[in-house]
């Protein structure tokens, strides 16, 4: 057995994602119904004699971005042709796949994902004994979010490199934003029913990947950017005031503001020393800090006021909001004046 690296499947653990919707079946005509449902119409043809299956399939959809866990139990030939209006992003958690798209082939297992362009022909082989965690990813949703951080339209289609090196540090970092995800899924968390944390969720997979794996708008991605004006930046940082309730990202403020995002990073950090996502993070600690002091702790959750206001995970809020306010969130709760009056009482 192979060692396990982090955030990949041990070959022995159960198949994830077994609290979405779950398919079964040994039938090859119902995989390829089933399977096409998700993703697209295609070719599936069992290959080495197989006459039937041994398929499991799980799949949950959160908007703009789906996971989903994909067993065939043999050898299969799968071909999409073009998958068009969506990215996905194939990982196996064993095995491996030989993927063809366009002019590009790799050989796909635990070390090298892959992630084929939409608009272009794709065939693939998987192996027998070749579980696969795919992550769907809405084209337009991700190329919207792209063009944001570029500060302008897109010239030309996104298309990324085939294979995806998954020992690469920014990749890794990457697949562990996916893994916080598969375990809300998994656990049954509240993340995925927080409208503003599953966008602030989206905007660091969308934001990770654009910038861990190698496309055609890599370079762009990487320049260095030019200073913002100090006004521009005001403005930026009122914007983040006005809207902190919302599910504000860093491509929304910097499209609003007329900027690329990598300059309002710039401006942000020449003339308020901070980055964009860095002060949204201190307004919204200010108003969780305002929301506790006048609630009532026998009413409130912290956990739920931290989840809506988009702090992602219980404890790094916890930390985040002692360093800051020099108490721990319960503490201020247990103070509301609405309850014991005073805190100097």
């Amino acid at each position: 057995m192979a060692e396990d690296r982090e955030g990949d499947e041990p070959r022995s653990a159960a198949a994830p994602l077994a609290q979405g919707d779950r398919i079964r079946t040994r039938d090859v005509d119902e995989a390829r119904e089933q399977v096409a449902r998700a993703f697209c119409a295609h070719q599936l043809l069992p290959l080495n004699g197989h006459r039937s299956l041994d398929v499991r399939f799980h799949s949950v959809r959160l908007g703009q971005v789906g996971l989903h866990y994909l067993d065939y139990g043999a050898e299969v030939r799968i071909a999409p042709k073009q998958l068009e209006d969506f990215f996905l992003i194939q990982m196996p958690l064993d095995g491996c796949a030989e993927i063809t798209c366009g002019n590009d082939s790799v050989i796909s297992d635990r070390a090298v994902a892959s992630v084929p362009d939409p608009d272009r022909e794709l065939v693939m082989r998987w192996g027998e004994g070749n579980p696969q965690l795919i992550l769907w990813i809405d084209r337009q949703a991700l190329e919207t979010h792209l063009s944001k951080m570029l500060g302008q339209p897109l010239t030309r289609p996104l298309r990324f490199d085939l294979g995806m090196d998954m020992t690469q540090q920014a990749v890794r970092s990457w697949r562990r934003v996916v893994e916080l995800l598969r375990h809300e899924v998994n656990t049954g968390g509240a993340l995925p029913s927080e409208p503003l944390a599953m966008t602030e969720l989206q905007r660091l997979l969308f934001s990770q990947l654009l910038l861990a794996q190698p496309n055609n708008y890599s370079a762009a991605l990487h320049r260095e950017p030019t200073t913002s004006a100090p006004k521009v930046i005001r403005r930026a940082a009122e914007l983040i005031e006005e809207h902190a309730a919302e599910p504000l990202t860093v491509e929304d403020i910097a499209e609003a503001v007329g900027l690329s995002v990598r300059a309002l990073q710039e401006g942000f950090r020449r003339f308020l020393d901070t980055t964009p996502m860095n002060y949204l993070r201190e307004v919204r600690l200010r108003r969780v800090r305002a929301e506790l002091e006048v609630s009532d702790p026998t009413q409130t959750n912290v956990t739920e006021v931290a989840m809506r206001w988009g702090f992602l995970h219980a404890g790094r809020f916890s930390v985040q909001y002692r360093k800051r306010f020099g108490e721990t969130p319960s503490t201020t709760l247990r103070g509301s004046p609405r309850i014991v009056g005073s805190r100097n009482g």
